[in-house]
């Protein structure tokens, strides 16, 4: 094992810690699954001593009333076919103006008193919260939105979508990056048509760490060779280096304000580290194709999929009252 192996292996359970396979599902909550997933990234030795950048709070705006939000989330955004094109080409797009300041202000003060709750657990952690939407109304409001359901379709062209999860994410001050990864790898949906849409409650300049994307959804393919390692970090390593070496242009640029972006499950992405004083809060959704089933063999970097999709075994079609389905043509 790994000289580096130990950071990783604290937060796998005992069954995990001892094989070097990972067949076996995952058998903690999804926030340690978060913490261990962390740990595979590759930072800097000195990261954590470099000195923050001081960042305001992010200035609130006027915010919406319940019915003004309930029609900007269900109004269409309407796509050009060139940046239908471009999702199609490159596996993600980055869509400006999508939601406005005042409902981000409204869902990023709304996070923030959630992930209060657990804050003094959160310390430099990359700190998660899922299905939200089914305590919180507001939650609910924007992952229910068939304003970003009907674009998640629209850039699948498929006629229908369900939910898979919502996702509270919240990178705190000092978090090291996040690995680089696909969603086809994590979701454990037996097809490609998934796209998850990755919503900022704040700007996220470069010292923030947004998520960045590695252009063409063949880029999957220069990497298939290299295998994952659950102990350490040479897997985000060697695909930097694949990218590197084979001159794939990544898109690491920061997102204003309502601009968001959609990404699809073949997309390699990453995000840096949050080199600020201020916590990196976004709400992520994922979609799939109705009529997709369970993949035959889970494993554990599916993470806690059965809390998502509660009562579908492998195989089978998945249509549960959790994973609704949020837009149909």
């Amino acid at each position: 094992m790994p000289d580096n192996a130990k950071s990783s292996q604290q937060y796998l359970s005992a069954n995990h810690a001892q094989s070097t396979e990972i067949g076996l599902e995952w058998d903690q909550d999804n926030q340690q699954w978060w913490e261990w997933y962390m740990s595979l990234a590759e930072n800097e030795s000195d990261a954590g001593e470099k000195p923050r950048i001081d960042l305001p709070e992010p200035m609130p705006h006027p915010t919406p009333d319940r019915a003004t939000l309930a029609q900007e989330l269900s109004q269409p955004f309407h796509l050009s076919q060139t940046q239908v094109e471009y999702f199609r080409c490159h596996g993600y797009i980055k869509l400006k103006s999508v939601l406005s300041p005042g409902a981000l202000t409204l869902l990023r003060q709304e996070l923030a008193a959630m992930f209060q709750q657990q804050s003094d657990q959160l310390g430099h952690r990359f700190g998660s919260l899922e299905m939200m939407w089914e305590q919180n109304q507001l939650v609910r409001a924007f992952v229910f939105s068939t304003r970003l359901a009907r674009l998640a379709a629209e850039l699948l062209d498929v006629a229908a979508v369900r939910l898979y999860h919502d996702n509270g994410l919240s990178k705190q001050p000092g978090c090291g990056r996040t690995p680089w990864h696909y969603d086809g790898h994590h979701f454990p949906i037996a097809t490609q048509n998934v796209c998850t849409v990755w919503i900022p409650l704040q700007e996220i300049p470069d010292s923030m760490g947004p998520l960045g994307f590695a252009q063409g959804l063949d880029v999957v393919e220069l990497v298939e060779d290299i295998p994952f390692n659950k102990f350490d970090t040479s897997y985000d390593r060697r695909v930097n280096e694949r990218l590197r070496d084979r001159g794939i242009e990544v898109d690491l640029g920061p997102f204003e304000l309502g601009e968001v972006s959609f990404h699809h499950n073949l997309s390699f992405h990453t995000a840096g580290p949050n080199r600020t004083t201020t916590p990196r809060m976004v709400l992520a959704t994922t979609y799939f194709e109705d009529g997709a089933r369970v993949i035959d063999a889970p494993h554990m970097v599916n993470g806690d999929w059965r809390r998502f999709m509660p009562g579908v075994e492998p195989g089978q079609v998945i249509n549960t009252p959790l994973n609704p389905v949020l837009f149909s043509q």
